[in-house]
């Protein structure tokens, strides 16, 4: 994984943009919700919306939580925002937050999503 496509989701969660990407070898339309580190390794947790999972097309969406390490093809796509239900649960994907979309975040990001601003020139989607 390059530091470029961890900055791709950091960027994507800052200006609310949808990611679509490959998977596990299936292909993914997602919205980046939480980003950054477990035992030294990127992982986001995501809200699938659409495209495909071991369940098939359009089986099996909403939150999902990737290894950046398993993810190719990504690109920033224009589209509606989605998040998914509000859910009732404290996320176990991810333990050390670094950006998360929700501005009154219980992880305590790392990273303000401001600083992102005027640092990443994401490739067009």
């Amino acid at each position: 994984m390059t530091a470029s496509l961890y900055h791709l989701f950091a960027w994507a969660i800052e200006d609310r943009r949808q990611i679509f990407c490959t998977y596990d070898g299936y292909r993914r339309e997602m919205c980046p919700i939480i980003l950054g580190h477990s035992d030294g390794r990127a992982k986001a947790l995501v809200w699938q919306f659409g495209g495909e999972t071991s369940k098939g097309r359009d089986r099996g969406l909403g939150w999902k939580c990737l290894f950046l390490a398993g993810i190719t093809n990504a690109k920033l796509v224009e589209g509606e925002w989605k998040a998914g239900s509000r859910h009732q649960q404290n996320q176990s994907c991810i333990s050390d937050v670094d950006y998360d979309a929700n501005p009154t975040s219980p992880y305590y990001p790392t990273h303000s999503l401001g600083e992102l601003r005027g640092t990443l020139e994401p490739s067009p989607g």
